[in-house]
């Protein structure tokens, strides 16, 4: 049994069991994809390893203050996450939507084949990005807001139903 185990680790140790084709972030604990974040917005509220294991906690704990006791906004709202999470298209410069595989929650959610149904209630980008959206340079709407919202919804969702 020992002269097995020897066996395994020299295995482990040469590459001979794929370790050696492994990428250097998976070897060094980092597993799944880099998140982006806006480092000028200040830090996050958990590092990226502890919050990588606890965000779903944290989102429910702030669904319910949210929904049972109507306290909104802070660092841990997801408006707040949304907003130093944000990924710009590289053509438009506009946020881009849980519709679009660069979109930093689908970024992880992908990797782990998980999908979250926060956004079927929620939008995907942050607040301000779709006013800003809806606000042309002269500072007047673009459109009416039925116009607005049913082009938004378009977006968001991708045409899917």
């Amino acid at each position: 049994m020992r002269a097995l185990g020897k066996y395994v680790a020299a295995a482990l140790v040469t590459g001979v069991l794929g370790v050696g084709a492994m990428p250097a972030a998976t070897m060094a604990g980092e597993i799944g994809p880099k998140v982006p974040i806006d480092k000028s917005k200040g830090s996050c509220v958990l590092p990226g390893k502890e919050m990588r294991r606890v965000h779903m906690d944290i989102l429910k704990h702030r669904r319910d203050l949210t929904m049972y006791q109507g306290i909104r906004g802070g660092k841990q709202a997801l408006e707040a996450c949304l907003t130093c999470h944000m990924v710009k298209d590289e053509k438009t410069g506009k946020p881009v939507t849980v519709a679009s595989p660069k979109h930093f929650c689908r970024v992880c959610h992908d990797f782990a084949a998980v999908q979250p149904d926060c956004w079927t209630c929620h939008k995907s980008v942050p607040e301000a990005a779709v006013r800003e959206a809806m606000i042309g340079p002269d500072g007047k709407m673009k459109a009416s807001m039925m116009a607005q919202l049913r082009a938004f919804v378009q977006r968001e969702h991708g045409g899917r139903k």
